[in-house]
């Protein structure tokens, strides 16, 4: 099944500074904790177990039952839920936006990653228990990043007013979206499958919420994981000397913002920059950021306004209405799980490695960052193309001019290549040289122009045949495109761009089951799959 796998630096699409961490360069080392190597977990183990309580676990695991009142659960993970109560138990978390219906297809490897890490933990380590979570980012605003899923090159919206955290949105016009969702994937079982998941999701629940934990938990609940919203009373009282701390000392921001130079002084780009003070207030269609000014503080954009005892008093009467942006989600995290491990995309482990410094000072272990697995797919007959357009896997990840370009050259009944004519030329002008250096600059001067003109005149007639030879392999050139065009949508990832529901018009229920087969999320390479 697997065709291939490439390291994730030759795939030209992730960041040096993700490169260099999954390398594990020296310059990196003082930005985590440990390496995340099956052999390093014991001793994160050990360093968490000691410092998460069972008072912690007790809230948390009242938290879940609370949540998980009326949905519909597996044995394992209502298993899964009673092991958080033992302190043998830990957790491997990832975290994601409510994208409507999965949003891309990272959504189903992020989830994936964090199944079969707890999976291969639990061998290693058989005293222990291991849970996979779903962190659902309900407090999030960024309505515009979520509202819409790419189905067949189209972009499938949903429109409705936005306000607030995502997470309280009510479901009112996805009957619409449902609508043009069912007239693109047509008929077929496994499209009937499709459409009564986004049906039983969007159409029979109130809120997005709810809708995203019944899909994902449809999608993955035999598999134990365990899907959590962080805004939730009983949790957020877990957080509040954090909340506390970061009002009076702007913790986070002090020993953030020098981590994030430090990243910069290594030649890499810092992905968030902290602000002062690094939280929201919550209240009915409201998720503003919290600013402190002379010696108070006022909730941007509106007339809410405390002094310092007045929104201490508010911090302990209604912990609930204070959210952590995304500097202080991750100690939110950490906070309230058992957790060892996060497994996140490029963009989020880069400000991840921004925090070491912050969790120190507030004593809360910093957990291992994973890179996510990442695939493209290749379905049987787009594996039959390529072998016939005889393309490796390793050149699909090309830009498409360089793949167009390289393969033209090697198919074409001529040489395009001028390298013999340049260093001809070349040893002819040699000649030229040393009769110019027994004369004056000015001739010398003038030799070395003339070379330069004829090389770049060659440059000119290579590009000039290499462009006449697409022509003539106009065919071949079309369906070369097409193919890389398919499995990199928008010159862009599969994964970043396509929805999981045209992986699952293809292969139906053997899906999941088929990338939880494949997917090694210590394996620290880009799989190509095909089927």
């Amino acid at each position: 099944m697997p065709s291939d796998c490439i390291p994730f630096r030759e795939t030209n699409y992730f960041s040096s500074l993700i490169c260099d961490y999954l390398d594990q360069k020296v310059d990196l080392k003082p930005f985590y904790n440990r390496y995340p190597s099956l052999e390093n977990f014991k001793d994160q183990i050990k360093e968490k177990q000691g410092a998460f309580s069972d008072e912690n676990r007790k809230v948390l695991v009242d938290a879940l039952h609370r949540q998980y009142n009326e949905v519909d659960n597996s044995d394992e993970t209502l298993k899964n839920i009673e092991l958080l109560s033992q302190p043998s138990t830990f957790t491997i978390t990832t975290g994601h936006q409510l994208n409507l219906f999965t949003g891309p297809l990272y959504f189903l490897y992020k989830i994936i990653s964090t199944i079969n890490l707890s999976s291969t933990l639990k061998k290693q380590y058989p005293e222990y228990d291991f849970v996979p979570i779903y962190w659902m980012a309900t407090e999030d605003h960024d309505f515009d990043e979520i509202n819409y899923f790419n189905l067949f090159g189209k972009k499938i919206r949903w429109n409705r007013a936005d306000g607030g955290p995502v997470g309280v949105f009510d479901t009112d016009g996805l009957d619409k979206v449902f609508e043009i969702f069912s007239s693109e994937i047509g008929s077929g079982n496994n499209a009937e499958r499709l459409k009564n998941l986004f049906k039983e999701a969007y159409l029979k629940h109130k809120t997005l919420t709810e809708a995203t934990r019944y899909l994902a938990n449809e999608l993955f609940k035999e598999y134990g994981l365990v899907i959590i919203d962080g805004d939730d009373p009983g949790l957020k009282r877990l957080f509040v000397p954090y909340v506390k701390k970061e009002l009076l000392e702007q913790t986070a921001y002090k020993k953030a913002l020098p981590k994030a130079d430090g990243l910069v002084a290594s030649g890499y780009k810092a992905q968030v920059n902290p602000r002062e003070i690094n939280l929201f207030y919550l209240g009915d269609e409201l998720r503003e950021r919290i600013i402190e000014k002379d010696e108070g503080y006022f909730v941007n954009e509106t007339d809410i306004t405390w002094s310092k005892t007045q929104i201490l008093k508010e911090l302990s009467d209604f912990p609930e209405r204070f959210s952590p942006n995304v500097m202080m989600r991750p100690l939110y995290q950490e906070i309230i799980l058992p957790n060892l491990c996060y497994i996140g995309g490029g963009g989020e482990l880069a400000y991840w490695l921004e925090l070491k410094d912050y969790f120190e000072e507030v004593e809360i272990p910093f957990p291992m960052l994973l890179l996510r697995n990442s695939v493209v797919i290749k379905t049987q007959k787009q594996s039959e193309k390529i072998k016939k357009l005889n393309v490796s896997d390793k050149e699909l990840f090309l830009k498409q001019h360089e793949l167009i370009n390289l393969k033209v050259r090697k198919i074409s009944n001529i040489d395009i290549n001028f390298d013999t004519q340049r260093i001809h030329l070349q040893e002819q002008f040699k000649d030229m040289f040393e009769l110019a250096e027994q004369t004056d600059v000015t001739f010398l001067n003038a030799v070395k122009a003339q070379e330069i003109k004829q090389l770049k005149g060659l440059d000119v007639l290579e590009k000039r045949l290499l462009k006449a030879q697409k022509r003539k392999l106009s065919d071949h050139v079309k369906r070369l495109t097409n193919i890389q065009n398919e499995l990199f949508p928008n010159h862009s990832l599969q994964e970043r761009t396509t929805n999981f529901s045209e992986m699952y018009l293809e292969y139906g229920e053997d899906l999941i089951p088929m990338l939880v087969e494949y997917l090694d999320p210590l394996n620290g390479e880009f799989l190509v799959l095909e089927r």
